[in-house]
Order: structure tokens, then sequence, then C-alpha cells
């Protein structure tokens, strides 16, 4: 018998990986995401910038997307919203749920969604305080991705949402202030959403609002040398445990 004969055969799992935008690194996601996926050699993915070729999601399982100020059509917004409710599963991170302008005056505005995706992902980032300290709860400790993590402190860049569709709220933590440069500066205490799910026919979406990233070299035509490196999340092993977490969900038929 062959000394391999007891290990049993796995199936291959594709995945498609979008990954781009504005004002961040998206290198660093990249590579990490990445790695994190090739820790399980039957998954297979592609990896594109943006919503186009969404043809591949018909041979995919899930879908990760990691995007500031890049966001689908009304046609492809339909067409995930087709493959979601068939049971394709999607992790969206960080500025997933971001549609940026600037104003006039300079400061940056969040102007409505016409695309019916972020009713589809359930919520729409707003702005965000400067980058520092603040707490996450853990509001359903029993789910898959949260069971065993108990609060923790984290600093990221804190994505203030409205949210536009039923949300199942797992991580939360709340804000009450001034977030600078924005259009909307000003907030009474308000839910912030950290990590939550929801459900789209036979799919799943799962929201997870921490990741910012920023290099040297990501502000072209601003800055052309950011002398401050932002990891935030990504410096974090509590991080790295719900990413595989996730992808764990996801590999699941």
């Amino acid at each position: 018998m062959s000394e391999h004969a007891s290990v049993p055969l796995k199936t291959r799992i594709d995945a498609h990986v979008i990954i781009g935008g504005k004002y961040h690194d998206m290198d660093t996601p990249r590579l990490e995401l990445l790695k994190l996926l090739g820790e399980h050699p039957e998954i297979r993915s592609t990896v594109a910038c943006d919503y186009s070729g969404l043809e591949r999601l018909e041979q995919c399982r899930f879908l990760i997307t990691y995007t500031v100020d890049v966001i689908p059509t009304p046609e492809q917004t339909r067409q995930l919203e087709d493959w979601l409710k068939a049971g394709g599963k999607w992790l969206a991170l960080h500025g997933t749920n971001s549609i940026l302008a600037f104003t006039e005056e300079g400061l940056v505005d969040a102007p409505e969604d016409t695309t019916g995706v972020m009713k589809l992902l359930g919520t729409q980032f707003k702005a965000h305080p400067p980058i520092g300290p603040f707490e996450v709860e853990v509001i359903k400790p029993d789910h898959e991705f949260t069971r065993g993590i108990g609060k923790f402190e984290i600093v990221d860049e804190l994505y203030i949402m409205d949210i536009k569709s039923d949300i199942d709220i797992l991580m939360q933590t709340t804000f009450e202030g001034e977030a600078t440069g924005f259009t909307q500066s000003q907030w009474d205490k308000t839910t912030v959403p950290i990590l939550y799910t929801r459900d789209i026919g036979e799919g799943q979406i799962v929201y997870n609002a921490l990741g910012h990233c920023r290099g040297h070299y990501d502000l072209p035509g601003m800055v052309d040398f950011y002398p401050h490196k932002e990891m935030c999340a990504w410096n974090y092993d509590v991080y790295y445990d719900l990413l595989r977490r996730t992808i764990a969900w996801a590999m699941r038929p």
C-alpha cells in the first residue's frame, strides 16, 4: 500500500480576490491575504483590482474584497447579488463600502450610492476620526468567528458607517467626537459595527471593517513621501485570527 493512500483527497476550491483603490497600501493586504489563502493548497485564487470579470465567480466558492472608492456598476452589483443568492460567500474588508469625493473646500465627502451595492453590503462608510486606539466589544461570543475572543483594544482607522440593510453585528465599538476633514465631522455617540454578517438568499456576506494600511508611497499627487507607515490591524494577531476563521468558513460547501 502506498504511504499516501490513507491521506484523504481534498477537493479544489476556487476563490476570487479584488484588491484596489485609493489612499491605501494595497500591496500589503494583497500579499497577506494570498499568504493566508496559501495555507490551504486546495484553494486556487485569481486576483483583480476592480469588479470587472465577475463571470469568474461562477467557478468560485468565495470572494474577498479589500477596496477603497472602488465600487461595482449596477449590472455588476446584480451579478454579485445573484451569485450570493445562489450560495456565494463574500468576505468584505475595510473600505469595501466606501465612496469618496472631495469638496471645493478640500473636505472628504461620502456621497450616496446609486449602484445598490451599499444596500447589498448592508452599510456605507461615512467618515473616520484620526487613527488611534479604540476598544472592540464582542457582542455575539458564541459565534464561530468570535468564540474565545474577548474584548480587545486595537489601533486602526475607525470606519463610521450608515446601516443600509439588516445586519447581524458580532463585534462593535462606539464613537463620539470629531472626524477631522470630513463633511460629516461631528458625531454624537454612535454604535460602529466592526464585524457583522448579512444573509443574502443561500449566501452570506461577512464584513470586517478593520485593516487600514498605508505605506510611504500611497498618496501620489498629494504627498510624494508619507512619513509614517500605518499597518494598524495588520500588526495584531487577533486580526489574523479573524481572517483565518472567516476563510475556514468560506471554504465550507
